[in-house]
């Protein structure tokens, strides 16, 4: 009996047939994380630089007078130039943003990012300047992540969301030149 018993146990260790089933199924939940934590931080910096170019793109606007001199509403003409850019990774009504006319380029430090007690901006409105004004353009976007194990650990607040800031500083163009000659 000891030795059938020897034998069995003799058999099962030696036996092959399935071994990499089992190791497959020990690393498939792991693998299948690292997977998606990859797909989640490569869309996460994917929006980083969506929400900036699109910050870029509507502060274009404001450096050559465009949202100055538009017959419409000026705030309007900024949302819809950062919401065509911004939508293809982030929703429009989740964009905060602000523009303020600064004095000259090292008045920025007296503007400081602030925020209320959700975490949202608290924007000080949107004020495009005039003619070669230094204007401050933030743009502030919370990405939410999905992954269960990356929220807690990149996230912050009890949402697991992580800021993205965007801040852009220009002196607009002069752009009431008319071109006419002596």
């Amino acid at each position: 009996m000891l030795a059938y018993i020897r034998n069995c146990i003799k058999k099962w260790t030696c036996e092959k047939d399935g071994s990499t089933a089992i190791e497959f199924a020990m690393i498939a939940i792991p693998f299948t994380f690292i997977l998606i934590g990859i797909i989640e931080l490569s869309l996460y910096f994917a929006t980083t630089t969506v929400l900036h170019g699109a910050t870029e793109g509507a502060a274009r606007l404001v450096r050559t007078g465009q949202v100055q001199q538009t017959n419409g509403d000026p705030q309007a003409m900024f949302e819809t130039e950062m919401c065509d850019l911004a939508r293809l990774l982030i929703p429009c009504n989740k964009i905060q943003y602000e523009v303020i006319t600064l004095n000259d380029f090292s008045d920025f430090a007296n503007h400081p990012v602030q925020y209320d007690a959700d975490g949202d901006l608290i924007s000080n409105g949107f004020a495009a300047g005039d003619v070669n004004d230094v204007v401050l353009i933030r743009a502030i976007y919370r990405y939410p992540f999905i992954t269960p194990l990356l929220g807690p650990i990149l996230g912050e607040g009890t949402d697991h969301s992580k800021l993205i800031l965007s801040t852009i500083v220009l002196q607009t163009e002069p752009y009431d030149f008319d071109g006419g000659g002596a």
